[in-house]
This record gives structure tokens, sequence and C-alpha cells, in this order.
């Protein structure tokens, strides 16, 4: 995510801080902007905008970081869900299950709400790993030759699937518990025949708490930044794969 948001600074938010919260020089001088986009700079070498450092909101600072990430987590959340959505509900989600009897009506103008609803809530509780990880207090590297060991670098990709899966597998069935089970996952089995759009149609709660193994793991164990970004698209767009499934059978789980 360091990389991502210095490239996003660069072309984007520097302009934006420095029009809502002007303050700092108008142009990058050279001893702060030797220290900017040096993530992105391991791998290109990007130039400062001219607006690096025109705004009070420095790019190290903790407000404008966490504001920023946010902002990232939640259109990012919003894109891949109506994007990825929209393709399988209209490509392979089976559009005979609108005539079956456990359809609600008007269920996926619903589904869709309570996702917009639930996304940025996500969005909120997941700002504090991704702040943990670009302020170094993660096992994140860059390069296949900073890996413990070179089969690492295959390794990661199974380890993580296992770690996350299992991880999910505990927290979806504690989950279950009656407990909680009304309060806090009912909501999600509302949808007895979901479409895709109801991947993200759950208490937010619910949805950040089965997210969290993807965000404990490069915490606790070494990932390379670029496995770790097209993990984190897969797994999102898997969560919307997912939902073209069969209606759940019988009362929800």
């Amino acid at each position: 995510m360091d990389v991502v948001l210095d490239v996003l600074d660069t072309f984007v938010l520097d302009r934006v801080y420095a029009s809502v919260l002007p303050g700092g020089n108008s142009t990058s001088d050279f001893d702060t902007s030797f220290f900017l986009n040096q993530h992105v700079g391991r791998y290109y070498p990007l130039q400062p905008s001219q607006w690096a450092t025109a705004s009070r909101w420095k790019r190290d600072d903790l407000p404008r970081q966490a504001t920023s990430l946010l902002f990232i987590t939640w259109l990012f959340g919003l894109a891949i869900y109506f994007i990825g959505s929209t393709i399988f509900y209209h490509t392979w989600w089976d559009k005979t299950l609108l005539k079956h009897p456990r359809f609600l009506k008007n269920q996926v103008r619903l589904e869709i709400e309570q996702a917009l609803f639930s996304i940025p809530i996500m969005a909120i509780l997941t700002v504090p790993f991704f702040l943990a990880e670009i302020r170094g207090w993660s096992k994140l590297y860059d390069f296949a030759s900073e890996a413990p060991f070179p089969a690492y670098n295959w390794l990661q990709y199974p380890l993580f699937v296992a770690f996350t899966d299992s991880g999910i597998y505990w927290i979806h069935r504690a989950e279950h518990h009656p407990l909680v089970y009304r309060w806090l996952h009912k909501r999600h089995h509302k949808w007895l025949v979901p479409t895709p759009y109801a991947s993200f149609a759950f208490n937010p709660l619910d949805g950040w708490a089965q997210s969290l193994p993807y965000h404990v793991y490069p915490i606790l164990f070494p990932l390379q930044k670029g496995a770790y970004l097209g993990l984190f698209v897969f797994v999102t767009l898997w969560t919307v794969l997912i939902r073209k499934c069969l209606p759940l059978s019988g009362v929800s789980h």
C-alpha cells in the first residue's frame, strides 16, 4: 500500500490536499522531496509533484495517511463490488433464480443498499492495518531477493491461502454461536438465494471480522508486496464470484 500511496499522492492527492489544506511550500524543496516517493522509487524513479509540500498536511502525517487510505479502500471496494458483481450477474449468474420462491422482492436493490452501507464502515475498520503496513509494522518486502529463502517466493501463496482460509473458517464458525449470530451474522443469511450483489451485503462488523486473516498474515509472516496486492484483489473478486452459487437449502445457517 505504500507504493500505491506514493503514486496516488504524486498524481492526485498532493494537489487535492494542497487545495483543501494549503499551508506548505508551493514547490518541493530538495531536503523534503529527497525523502518522497522512496517506496515506489525502489521500482521506478517517480519525481514528486510540484504540490508535494504545498499542504500543511505533509505526506507522512498520520491524519493525512489515514484519510487517504480510507478513501482509497472505500473507492476500491466500491469499484470491485459494482464491476465484479455486475459482470458476474449478467454473465454467470442463473437468472432463473429470480423466480425462486425464496428470492425476496426487490432483493438486488436491498443487497446493494446493504453493501453501500457496509463498505465505508469496513474501510474505516481496515485503515489501521494499512497504516501499520505503510509505517513499517509488517513483514512485507519488495523484491524476491529479500525473501527469507528463495523457495519462499513460491511457498508464500499456499501459506497465505492456508492461513487465511483457516482463519475465516473459524471466524465464520464463531459467528454462528448463539451469542453473536442474531446481531452479527444473521443479516448475511437473509439472502437465501444470493446474487453476486450479496457479496458485501452483510453487517460491516461481520465482513471486517472475516477479512482479518488477510491483514494479520503480513504482520505475522513475510509476504512480497506484489503478491499481497495481487492476492488482495483476487480474494475481493472471489468474494463476489462465490455469490453466483446455488441457493442455500433449508433454513439459513
